[in-house]
């Protein structure tokens, strides 16, 4: 009922929340211009936190995301350029974390140690892989 009285008042930006694909339909239908499905995403983002493999996972509806993960062994001691993780794995990494030091955006001359946390992104399926492959 509030979307749809925001609707009528002329919103320009409408945002919902939906439980379910059929509830989002119907608040699009009626004037949401975006439609939230909270319960589903944060669900997917724990199951894959509590895989083991990953440290946080964000999905975007495309089949696109983006996780964080510990550097696989095959990274470690070589730049990105070297240990070909892009061209390998179809993922790109976008940036390392270690520990005790700041983050930092990845760049081919990124040289990947024992313990750092890769930010990477891709397809869905193949970020899942890449971070299963440690």
């Amino acid at each position: 009922m509030t979307v749809l009285a925001l609707a009528d008042a002329g919103v320009d930006e409408i945002w919902a929340r939906a439980a379910t694909k059929a509830h989002g339909a119907i608040l699009e239908r009626i004037g949401a211009h975006h439609v939230i499905y909270s319960e589903a995403s944060t669900g997917r983002r724990v199951a894959h936190a509590i895989s083991g493999y990953m440290i946080d996972y964000f999905e975007f509806e495309d089949g696109f995301g983006i996780a964080r993960t510990e550097a696989p062994r095959s990274t470690w001691g070589k730049p990105l350029s070297e240990s070909l993780v892009r061209s390998r794995s179809n993922v790109t990494v976008v940036g390392v974390k270690r520990t005790g030091q700041n983050f930092i955006y990845a760049v081919p001359e990124t040289v990947i140690e024992a313990g750092d946390e890769l930010i990477v992104s891709g397809r869905t399926a193949e970020v899942d892989a890449f971070c299963q492959s440690r």
